[in-house]
């Protein structure tokens, strides 16, 4: 939904597909659509507007020919029983998560960061549950949201300074690993090399997930 999260995972995509020319690359659609109503404001008002969108999405994609969907959009995720069931298989993108914190051995307490209403929501808590999983609260959850809107409205090195502090904090606190549960996240936290622990991004775990398909 968010344009520059899509165009990421597009990009990313690509960089990490092992392709050694054009033809070895997997064929894409990519169905960019931002005049889908926000999905959290959505969630938190108890609506299903983005829904009509989204299954025109699929729709899309399905006529383009696609036997497999992906979705760079956490929050997205909210209405995933309703689009799978038009047929098209889908891949979770909080389980795409969870394979990558298995792959990296990754136990104990969990650190997300997301939007407000992933987070309420419990998108990530009701599917992880084999990993204690906490979440910002007060002051740092508005500044991860924050972060959020600035990346969608093009201020990723300010939204850098507002969640890199967040993402210490949890460290500080015991955190095992800190997962980027939004996928403008990524955009903000490029580097992760002062941590100590492992940084799950979304849209690095949904690309995984896409090299893992049989083709």
């Amino acid at each position: 939904m968010g344009p520059a999260a899509s165009a990421e995972f597009l990009s990313r995509l690509v960089a990490k597909t092992p392709a050694h020319c054009d033809q070895e690359h997997i064929p894409t659609v990519l169905w960019s659509d931002p005049r889908v109503p926000d999905r959290s404001t959505a969630m938190i008002a108890g609506n299903n507007e983005p829904l009509p969108w989204l299954e025109r999405g699929v729709r899309g994609l399905q006529q383009a020919g696609c036997d497999h969907i992906v979705i760079p959009c956490n929050t997205a995720h909210f209405w995933y029983n309703e689009l799978v069931e038009l047929g098209t298989p889908i891949t979770h993108i909080v389980d795409a998560v969870a394979q990558e914190l298995i792959r990296l051995e990754v136990q104990g307490i969990i650190a997300v960061l997301g939007t407000t209403a992933t987070m309420t929501m419990n998108l990530y808590q009701n599917r992880l549950i084999d990993w204690e999983c906490v979440t910002a609260q007060g002051q740092d959850a508005e500044q991860v949201q924050q972060a959020i809107d600035l990346v969608k409205s093009g201020f990723v090195s300010d939204a850098n300074k507002l969640a890199s502090p967040v993402i210490q904090s949890f460290v500080q606190k015991g955190a095992q690993a800190v997962i980027l549960g939004c996928t403008e996240l990524p955009l903000a936290i490029t580097q992760s090399w002062w941590l100590d622990i492992p940084v799950v991004n979304s849209i690095d775990s949904l690309v995984n997930a896409v090299l893992q398909l049989d083709r």
